[in-house]
């Protein structure tokens, strides 16, 4: 029971961050979302879009706490430690 309640936390973990970079490039990029990625990528931005789009992680996880979901909650910190892990990737490479 405990496993389920991490992995539901983990994909809204992902899910918010994967829809938090989405809403960032929406509001805050003149191009569409495959031309301001391409972008990223050519200039080595990729980490910062998704550090950006982590933020609703946030909300999800202090969201969690509020209701007393804690295994979620925690979840959800280890979807954002991955996205950590994986920021850091981009910007050693």
């Amino acid at each position: 029971m405990l496993k389920k309640e991490i992995l539901i936390g983990f994909i809204v973990g992902i899910i918010a961050n994967t829809f938090g970079t989405l809403l960032y490039i929406l509001i805050f990029s003149d191009f569409g979302i495959v031309e301001t990625y391409n972008a990223a990528v050519q200039q080595g931005h990729v980490g910062s879009l998704l550090a950006l789009g982590a933020i609703l992680n946030l909300v999800a996880f202090f969201g969690f706490l509020k209701i007393k979901r804690d295994y979620r909650a925690r979840g959800v910190m280890i979807a954002t430690v991955l996205t950590a892990l994986v920021i850091l990737y981009y910007k050693i490479s």
